[in-house]
């Protein structure tokens, strides 16, 4: 999916799709539909068609389909790049030992569909870790993907993933626990949605004009332990599954909320401590 929208997006910037590789025929035709005639060649056949190599693969596939490509001869001099988010540079040892250019662009964006993806790349940042002699070509890429460099270095990247995670996955995952508790209020989901959505995008905007310290709201913000207490309550009797979670998150707030200074260090004690109790 990730490929195909890459490719697309290279084609409208002016260049050339000399080939493509998959060993699943599906993958192959849905390339194809996006970019028009192009050639369908094996992994190892590719190093004679382009300068350029985008391994776009799951992360396990990356060091195997790699290799294959470095099988060939002449991918030295030629530029590959993977589009992990976690993996380094090892992953393309291969390619560098056979002389090529090596690095990797990684957009900093979730995708659903390959038009979703060709829609929000622009625009998007491009995590990119590149050896000697790839940084040009891979800031000229992440130009034509009209996208803006984040430079990150090899040894960062599993952390910097582990962000990226949080603020993709972990969210979306934190606003499926949103629509359980609204249906255990009567809420329908698809109102649920409607209902949070803007609250969500307030949030986010909060953030964005002012960090998320100075976004901070709410009764950790406040110091209302009663309001906590409440909320613990209700899901000790409702959803006792998301109290560790719950508990967690709101310790994490306490510390944000006394660096917002809208609570004193007495304050953020007491709170710290309640969540941090076994029991109410």
């Amino acid at each position: 999916m990730v490929g195909t929208a890459m490719a697309v997006l290279l084609q409208k910037a002016g260049h050339r799709i000399a080939a493509v590789s998959d060993p699943r025929a599906a993958s192959i035709k849905r390339a194809v539909k996006f970019l028009g005639p192009v050639a369908k060649v094996k992994t190892s056949a590719l190093a004679p068609k382009a300068e350029c190599f985008l391994i776009t693969t799951p992360d396990g596939l990356i060091q195997s389909a790699c290799a294959e490509l470095s099988s060939n001869p002449a991918v030295s001099g030629r530029y590959v790049f993977h589009v992990s988010g976690a993996g380094g540079l090892d992953l393309l040892a291969s390619a560098n030992k056979a002389g090529a250019y090596v690095g990797c662009i990684h957009p900093l964006q979730s995708f659903s569909s390959i038009e979703g993806a060709v829609e929000s790349l622009p625009g998007s940042y491009f995590g990119m870790t590149v050896a000697r002699g790839a940084k040009t070509v891979a800031g000229r890429l992440v130009s034509d993907f009209k996208g803006i460099p984040l430079r990150i270095r090899a040894d960062q990247k599993p952390l910097y993933h582990a962000a990226a995670c949080i603020a993709s996955n972990y969210f979306v995952c934190l606003m499926s626990c949103v629509e359980t508790l609204c249906r255990a209020c009567g809420i329908p989901e698809e109102d649920a949605r409607k209902a949070f959505l803007p609250l969500v995008s307030g949030s986010m905007k909060n953030i964005q004009q002012h960090g998320a310290v100075q976004a901070l709201t709410g009764p950790v913000a406040r110091g209302d332990l009663e309001t906590l207490q409440k909320h613990i309550l209700a899901l000790t009797d409702c959803a006792p599954e998301y109290l560790p979670m719950y508990r967690l998150l709101g310790d994490l707030t306490t510390k944000l909320a006394l660096q917002k200074k809208t609570i004193t260090a007495g304050q953020a004690k007491t709170i710290s401590h309640f969540f941090k109790r076994s029991n109410v």
